[in-house]
């Protein structure tokens, strides 16, 4: 048992690193996902040492053309707006932003309080708006801010919904803490202009994301003059990047864990060598009645299996075992999956393993003189 007790440490963390790796891989991916994976963005690329015409500016009527491209399910526009909102005589900073149909379905907002805009709320450019939880909690604190009034410039707007990102971003998005939704036509009205800052658009799957990309650059670059200049961006990178990493540190995960067992493989080779001088007239008298050679090599290497398999058998239990028992302590969502592949390779590795170093000791103890064997005390 102390000699089978690297083998099946080494087999147990096969499984869990396994287990571990697939389980981060999947929650890392799943969490850019719930941002879209099949998500395409494009916003102008501002350039601060000439001016830009208006004429490069996204209008709605990209927005609408946009629709058209094949594999597209929805489009949305943004543009955001520093304003200050005025609550109970304080001034707070809020970063105005106003969205078109169709922003909840692509951005996935989650609406905590209220609800979010209708279609009656975009055409007749009412004056309600939805707001963060961190802005909620900073303006009304423990109050429901869902039907209350907040004054930004020379509106007031009624609060309709509380809401937040489905994932966090870090302010890496155009939704900042302080961010507070409003109707685009409302925002449209209120300025004079119909300038979309932000351009978003859903392709149906995540493979036709290349091509969805593609077919916008096209399309605004045919739609403005040559000299203005856009830029796509897609999380198709993001996640690609995300796997690979995920993979690199599974690799690297597997090698420790192989070494572990390599140096289960030296004590069992070690132990082996100590069996074969202990046993050495047991070989001799076998050998002396008629033993063939490759008998007593076989009886050495399967003990040396029994080791090594017995080991391997005892620490994928303990591998699987692990996951299931924490699976009750994590959120609902989360799952553990045991790779049964993890299993398989943990099973061959830790039996080649025992053979590999066990065949020394069976070839030493298969090679002993019978005579010699015999004076051995």
């Amino acid at each position: 048992m102390l000699t089978s007790l690297g083998v099946i440490i080494g087999s147990a963390s096969i499984v869990l690193v396994v287990t571990v790796a697939l389980t981060s891989k999947k929650f890392v991916i799943s969490q850019i996902e719930s941002v879209g994976s099949n998500l395409v963005w494009v916003e102008l690329v501002q350039r601060p040492d000439k001016p830009q015409p208006l004429s490069y500016e996204m209008t709605l009527d990209d927005l609408e053309a946009a629709k058209s491209i094949p594999k597209v399910t929805e489009v949305a526009g943004t543009r955001e707006l520093p304003m200050t909102v005025i609550t109970g005589g304080v001034e707070r900073p809020v970063n105005l932003v106003g969205v078109t149909d169709g922003y909840q379905a692509i951005r996935r907002l989650v609406i905590l309080r209220g609800r979010y805009f209708d279609a009656a709320d975009m055409q007749m450019r009412s004056k309600v708006s939805l707001i963060t939880t961190q802005l909620a909690d900073k303006i009304f604190g423990q109050e429901n801010p869902v039907g209350r009034s907040m004054r930004m410039g020379e509106l007031m707007f009624t609060v309709i919904g509380v809401f937040r990102e489905r994932v966090e971003t870090f302010g890496l998005s155009d939704i900042q803490e302080n961010s507070v939704l409003i109707p685009f036509s409302l925002m449209k009205y209120y300025t004079g202009i119909e300038v979309v800052r932000l351009l978003d658009v859903q392709a149906v799957r995540a493979e036709d994301v290349p091509s969805v990309e593609r077919q916008l650059g096209q399309l605004l670059r045919s739609r403005h003059p040559a000299e203005a200049e856009y830029k796509v961006q897609t999380l198709t990178a993001i996640l690609s990047a995300a796997r690979n990493i995920s993979l690199a540190l599974t690799i690297v995960l597997i090698i420790i864990a192989f070494i572990a067992l390599v140096i289960s493989g030296v004590g069992i080779m070690n132990i082996m060598l100590v069996t074969v001088t202990e046993r050495t007239r047991e070989i001799g008298i076998r050998k002396a009645i008629g033993a063939a050679r490759r008998e007593i090599m076989y009886q050495f290497l399967i003990e040396s299996f029994m080791i090594s398999g017995g080991g391997a058998v005892i620490g994928i239990l303990i591998g699987i075992a692990v996951p299931v028992a924490i699976q009750f302590f994590l959120p609902g969502n989360l799952r553990v999956p045991v790779s049964s592949l993890s299993v398989v390779i943990a099973f061959v590795v830790s039996c080649s393993t025992g053979l590999f170093f066990g065949y020394l000791p069976a070839n030493q103890a298969a090679s002993l003189q019978p005579v010699e064997s015999l004076r051995y005390e």
